[in-house]
């Protein structure tokens, strides 16, 4: 037994759900036990994830019930668990085949760590790759730094030690809730870092920028509580906000939301790194939306091209 359970919350995700699963069934090293509690799906995921559950070589049970949203689920969830450690795969995300067992061989080794995670692609509707780890940030070093920056690692790439979590842990008025329990664990435990890149989070029309403002919102709400709550000192804390509008104006601009770029970047130049990254805000803001659209399809196109799909790598990466 693995000591480790496995919550895959269910939404709406028919076309992918299947695909998630199995990649449970595959790990090398199996969970204890899954449970799938599907949040009110409106399409046919639950007859799907029956169907597929019935060729389960783990314990696993499946609770169909009406939508109270993720955070609520997630604690719905853990709180049902059994094993020593917890992990939750959403249900249009994907594990390669070693990741149960790199993320437990980190947390043995690390006894004191709160979680272990690492970086992972990104795939699209059709598991083509889209992005990749070396594309990414090194997460190498405080965890606390990189997130106080506005620095957040993907979801799917994560397992817990259940012991060092609080009661409830994802806060359920919060539509981050992972990036706010993220912040809130590094400020008191440690994290365990891995370099095998062994997860994909999947982008696809109802996960991706429709509700950025709301987000933003969200995430600087996270955000400066953290920094409240730390004894940085007043200039530190304010050039930490500067450098995460910043940044988000950038995410704006590049999800087409040019009005809301302006606003959020007025007042918050200072937060930019260099003199080349404002120059090169100002390329992107000068750059007609369809051409700057035409431009992000290319590269897409490029990514797919070179990476192929998911299950083409295999292992995943391992550095």
């Amino acid at each position: 037994m693995s000591g480790i359970s496995v919550l895959v919350p269910s939404f709406n995700h028919e076309p992918y759900v299947e695909r998630t699963l199995r990649s449970i069934f595959s790990q090398s090293l199996l969970p204890s036990e899954l449970i799938v509690i599907d949040d009110g799906s409106d399409d046919n995921s639950v007859e799907t994830i029956e169907r597929v559950l019935n060729e389960s070589p783990i314990n696993c049970r499946l609770i169909s019930r009406e939508n109270q949203g993720l955070p609520k689920t997630l604690n719905e969830g853990i709180a049902m668990c059994k094993g020593e450690f917890f992990a939750y795969l959403g249900s249009d995300d994907i594990w390669l085949p070693g990741f149960l067992k790199d993320r437990l061989a980190l947390l043995h080794k690390h006894p004191d760590s709160c979680l272990a995670f690492g970086d992972g692609y990104t795939i699209d509707e059709n598991d083509w790759i889209i992005g990749t780890p070396e594309n990414t940030v090194d997460f190498e070093g405080s965890p606390l730094e990189f997130l106080r920056r506005g620095i957040v690692f993907q979801s799917p790439g994560v397992v817990y030690r259940r012991k060092l979590l609080p009661e409830k842990p994802w806060n359920e008025e919060s539509a981050l809730e992972d990036f706010d329990l993220y912040l809130r664990l590094a400020e008191t435990s440690d994290f365990s870092f891995s370099r095998n890149s062994l997860s994909a989070w999947r982008v696809h029309g109802s996960n991706t920028s429709s509700n950025l403002p709301k987000l933003f919102a969200e995430f600087m709400k996270a955000h400066g509580a953290a920094l409240e709550r730390s004894s940085l000192d007043h200039d530190l804390k304010m050039s930490l906000t500067n450098k995460v509008w910043f940044e988000a104006g950038f995410n704006f601009i590049r999800q087409g939301y040019r009005k809301e770029a302006f606003e959020i970047l007025a007042g918050n130049m200072s937060g930019a790194d260099s003199i080349f990254r404002i120059f090169d805000l100002a390329l992107r803001i000068a750059i007609p939306r369809r051409i700057f659209k035409w431009n992000q399809e290319r590269k897409l196109e490029r990514m797919r091209l070179k990476h192929g799909k998911i299950q083409d790598v295999g292992e995943g990466i391992v550095k």
